[in-house]
């Protein structure tokens, strides 16, 4: 038993012959459940009836009444559930558009194609963002030959949580490029940083760490690229959809935070954050903000600290796409690709500065994880992915302070 745990704890079961062999049955096992969904399909819809691509048709609806001078309606769950069944049928399920209008400007350009090729044109091209922006990462982390090892494409598109967005049609390849690219490219493009930082506007619930981070570490450039970035985005919005697009939004913020949220009408079990950790147990509303409340105020102020300090450039990454998922109190399982940039950085830090304790195993979970996150939590009303993330994050927090003072970490 002893030397089971030695195995475990030194990370020594992660052969390249084994994360080969896994990233490669993933791979193939997506490969084969996506064609048995284009198979089963019955035109644009799934063998349940469901749009294929299931979450991608919210954007779709919206992009459409966008083009026919409708802007307002996606934000309105009355009118954004007709316009789906008007594409889709009748027994269309509800996809609720809860995006700002910001993402208006991807969803009506995708719309003026049919659904099918709007909807792989969206997949691929993310997904090649998402490769490009994880090999950019790679070449500047702390082991650059990684970007040289053909290991690493099939280990980004092994990560189960790509799965999750490929059969959802969702934006987490988006959102981990951005991520990704703008931490790559924050030393030496800090201006072009900024505008990838900004971008990411489209997911405001992201947003609360970015500005902290980059303000402890003093990278005003940066900042101010970001800011200039959703200043030019609104003003693009503005012009192109109208003014009314903004309290048609804010309007419907009370249905997203007190019916999709509160109430947990996607599911408790689909949402992981820690609020949803604590509905999910049956707390009350209040207390399940508190909770969120709590662990908000104790990442960012750790990662305050820890932007401020001399650590290395991997673990801030790392920890900043972390903070990004443990801060906001509405993450799905498709918003887990911002796991792929954390455990990049932080398979890069260990190649080069070695691994904490089960630190290996840790990463493996975390790989693993998020296409059974939901499922997991549905049986077992054990919210696997917020513990997991919150105690790699802790990881990398007692690494960089436990050299804090003897240089960078």
């Amino acid at each position: 038993m002893g030397r089971f745990r030695a195995f475990l704890r030194s990370g020594d079961f992660l052969t390249r012959s084994r994360m080969t062999a896994w990233a490669v049955l993933l791979v193939a096992a997506f490969a084969i459940a996506i064609g048995w969904l284009a198979f089963t399909a019955h035109g644009t819809t799934d063998y349940a009836g469901r749009p294929l691509g299931s979450d991608f048709s919210n954007v779709y609806a919206a992009g459409v009444a966008a083009l026919h001078g409708d802007a307002a309606a996606p934000f309105d769950i009355a009118r954004q559930s007709a316009q789906e069944r008007a594409i889709f049928g009748a027994a269309t399920p509800i996809y609720g558009w809860h995006y700002p209008p910001f993402f208006l400007l991807i969803a009506a350009p995708l719309a003026r194609l049919p659904y099918l090729p709007a909807l792989v044109v969206w997949q691929i091209l993310t997904l090649l963002l998402y490769l490009a922006a994880m090999a950019l990462l790679l070449r500047r982390s702390a082991d650059p030959a990684l970007a040289r090892d053909r290991l690493w494409p099939l280990l980004a598109l092994g990560f189960t949580a790509v799965f999750v967005n490929l059969t959802h049609g969702h934006n987490g390849f988006l959102t981990a490029a951005l991520f990704a690219a703008a931490i790559a490219l924050l030393d030496e493009r800090p201006l072009l940083s900024g505008m990838l930082f900004g971008l990411l506007a489209y997911k405001p619930q992201f947003a609360l760490v970015i500005p902290l981070a980059l303000i402890a570490a003093g990278r005003w450039r940066t900042v101010l690229a970001a800011a200039a970035t959703v200043v030019a985005l609104a003003l693009a919005v503005t012009a192109v959809f109208g003014a009314g697009v903004w309290p048609a939004f804010l309007e419907s913020t009370h249905f997203t935070r007190v019916v999709v949220l509160e109430q947990g009408s996607t599911g408790f079990n689909k949402i992981q954050s820690i609020f949803a950790w604590a509905r999910m147990w049956g707390a009350p509303v209040s207390l399940a903000y508190a909770a969120q409340a709590l662990v908000t105020l104790l990442v960012a102020f750790s990662l305050v600290r820890l932007w401020r300090s001399a650590a290395a450039t991997g673990y801030k990454g790392a920890a900043l796409c972390l903070a990004a998922l443990l801060t906001t109190p509405y993450s799905l399982d498709y918003d887990l690709m911002l796991l792929a940039p954390a455990i990049a950085l932080l398979a890069a830090e260990g190649r080069v500065r070695g691994f904490a304790p089960y630190e290996g195993l840790l990463l493996a979970a975390l790989w693993f994880l998020p296409a059974a996150a939901r499922e997991i939590a549905g049986v077992t009303h054990i919210p696997v992915a917020m513990p997991l993330i919150l105690l790699e994050y802790g990881v990398i927090y007692w690494r960089v302070r436990e050299k804090w003072g003897k240089g960078a970490a």
